[in-house]
C-alpha cells in the first residue's frame, strides 16, 4: 500500500472544465469529498443535453456556454478533462491568482492507496492496460482497469472514498492505469508504482510545439516515482530508452530486439520466436509469438509490457501465457471484422495517426487495400510512402484530409477516393483478391465524418457486414 495524505477539499469551491467523461466523474467524486463543485464547458446547453442529464443539478452548478470562463473566476481550484488546453490564457489567469489547475487523474490519485500500474505511449496503451487487467482478473485480484481507456479514475476514488467513510477495506489490490499525455500535463503528486511509457511517436502536434515537448509531458509519469517503484522502457524506441537515465525508479525494459542488459531489474524480450522474462529471476518461457492472435510486431510489444507488470506483481506464468496467447485484440485496433471469398476485412480505426497506421502496414504480411482518411492532426503523411510502395496494392481515400493522403502517396502506388467510408469498403470489395486484406487505418482524426474513431470503426464493420457472400 502507497502512503497517501489526507485530502480535504470540504467547502472548498472547485470547478471541473470540460464536461467529458471524466469531467462528470470528477464532479461526482468531488461531490463526494464534501466540495463546492461547478461544472464549466465552452458548448451551450442544447449540445450537452445527453451528458448533462448525468449531473445533479441540485447539488452541481452548472456553467456552459459563452460565459463559462466566469466559473474560474471564484474557484480555490481547478480540475481539466484531457481535451482541454491545459495553456488557455483563462487558466494561465487562474494559476496567476495562486489556483492550483490539475488533470482529472491528479485529482483522482490523491484519494487513492492501491498501487497503480500506469502506462503511457503514443500507441498500445489501451491493449496493453487490457492484457493487465485480464490478468489481475484470471488472478483473482481485485483490480480497477481504465483512466484513458474506459471508466474515468475518479469512478475509482469515488468508490474508494466511499469504502473509507463506512470502514471498509479498500476495494482494490491494484489499479490498472491507461494515462495519456494531455492527462500528465498537469500532474502534481501523482505516484504510480510501476509506470511505462510503450512508445513516443509524432502525434498531437496540433497541441504541442515540438516532439520534444510531446515527449517531456509523457515522462512526466515517472516524475514522482521513487527507488521503491519501477519503471518500464521501450528499448526498441530511442525516444523511450533515452530516459532510463533520468529516472529514480528501478528500472525494467523490453525488447523485441535485444536482452535485457546490465543497468536494468529484469525485464521481458524476444528470442526468435520465444517471449521470454528475467523479471522473476532467471530466464522464463512466457509463449511463442507464433501462439499469439493478435497481429503486428507493436502488439508482440505490448505483450512484452503486459506480461513484465505481471510478473512483476507475482503472477503465475501460466496465467500470463494463458491470457496472451487467447487475447483477440480490442475491438478498432486491427480487429478482423470477416473473412469473405478469401480476403480479410481488418478494422483499425484505432490508427488515428501516422506511425499507428504504419505499425499496421507493417505487421501485415499480405498484400493490402489501405482506406485512410480523415480529419489531419498535423501528421506527416510521407512518412507512410515507403511502407505504402512496398505493402500497399491500392489506396481508397475518404475525408478532409484526402488531398493531403493524395499528394503524399503518389507515386508509391494507385489511388483512388470515395465519397464515403461505405463507398471506400463497397470498392476494395468489388477490386481485392482472395488472399488480399482491406485495411481501415485512416491515420487521422475521425471528426470530420464521425462522432469519433468508435462510431468510424462501427460504420467501417456495418458496411463489411452488409457485403452479399
Amino acid at each position: 500500500m502507497l502512503e497517501v495524505e489526507e485530502v480535504d477539499l470540504s467547502g472548498a469551491q472547485v470547478t471541473v472544465l470540460g464536461l467529458a467523461r471524466s469531467g462528470v466523474a470528477a464532479c461526482h467524486l468531488l461531490r463526494e469529498a464534501g466540495a463546492r463543485v461547478t461544472v464549466a464547458d465552452r458548448k451551450d446547453e442544447v449540445e450537452l443535453a445527453t451528458v448533462l442529464r448525468t449531473v445533479d443539478r441540485n447539488s452541481v452548478q452548472v456553467s456552459v456556454g459563452s460565459q463559462y470562463e466566469r466559473s474560474l473566476d471564484r474557484a480555490d481550484l481547478v480540475v481539466i478533462s484531457p481535451g482541454v488546453p491545459y495553456r488557455m490564457e483563462a487558466l494561465e489567469h487562474v494559476r496567476r491568482r495562486g489556483v492550483q489547475v490539475i488533470s482529472e487523474l491528479e485529482l483522482a490519485s490523491r484519494f487513492l492507496s492501491a498501487p497503480i500500474l500506469a502506462v503511457t505511449g503514443t500507441n498500445g496503451k489501451s491493449t496493453t492496460v487490457t492484457l493487465i487487467g485480464k490478468m489481475l482478473a484470471e488472478q483473482g485480484k481485485r483490480a480497477f482497469v481504465g483512466g484513458n481507456l474506459g471508466t474515468a479514475l475518479s469512478e475509482a476514488a469515488w468508490t474508494t472514498l466511499q469504502a473509507k467513510k463506512q470502514g471498509k477495506p479498500d476495494p482494490y489490490e491494484y489499479l490498472a492505469v491507461e494515462v495519456s499525455s494531455f492527462q500528465l500535463e498537469t500532474i502534481d503528486r501523482f505516484h504510480p508504482w510501476a509506470a511505462a511509457i510503450l512508445n513516443v511517436t509524432v502525434d498531437h502536434q496540433d497541441r504541442y510545439d515540438s516532439i520534444d515537448e510531446y515527449v517531456a509531458a509523457k515522462r512526466r509519469i515517472f516524475e514522482n516515482q521513487t527507488s521503491d517503484d519501477f519503471a518500464l522502457f521501450n528499448l526498441d524506441d530511442p525516444r523511450v530508452a533515452n530516459l532510463k537515465s533520468t529516472v529514480q525508479a528501478r528500472r525494467l525494459g523490453f525488447s523485441r530486439t535485444q536482452s535485457i542488459g546490465a543497468g536494468f531489474d529484469g525485464g521481458t524480450y524476444l528470442d526468435g520466436d520465444e517471449i521470454v522474462t528475467t523479471v522473476a529471476g532467471g530466464r522464463q518461457h512466457i509463449c511463442r509469438k507464433s501462439e499469439l492472435k493478435i497481429i503486428g510486431h507493436h502488439n508482440v510489444e505490448n505483450v512484452m509490457a503486459a506480461a513484465t507488470y505481471a510478473a512483476l506483481w507475482g503472477c503465475p506464468l501460466d496465467i500470463i501465457s494463458r491470457v496472451v496467447t487467447a487475447f483477440p485484440g480490442l475491438e478498432h485496433a486491427l480487429e478482423l471484422v470477416r473473412e469473405r471469398r478469401g480476403v480479410r476485412f481488418v478494422n483499425d480505426s484505432k490508427g488515428t495517426n501516422v506511425d499507428a497506421t504504419l505499425k499496421a502496414l507493417e505487421g501485415i504480411e499480405r498484400p493490402i487495400w489501405l482506406i485512410a482518411g480523415g480529419r489531419d492532426k498535423g501528421g506527416d503523411f510521407s512518412r507512410l510512402t515507403e511502407a505504402i510502395r512496398r505493402r500497399v496494392k491500392h489506396v481508397v481515400l475518404i475525408g478532409e484530409a484526402a488531398p493531403l493522403l493524395k499528394a503524399a502517396w503518389t507515386g508509391a502506388t494507385t489511388i483512388s477516393e470515395a465519397e464515403s467510408l461505405r463507398g471506400a469498403v463497397e470498392w476494395a470489395a468489388r477490386e481485392a483478391a482472395a488472399g488480399d486484406v482491406v485495411l481501415m487505418s485512416p491515420a487521422c482524426a475521425s471528426f470530420d465524418m464521425f462522432q469519433d474513431y468508435q462510431d468510424r470503426g462501427r460504420q467501417f464493420k456495418s458496411a463489411v457486414q452488409s457485403l452479399p457472400e
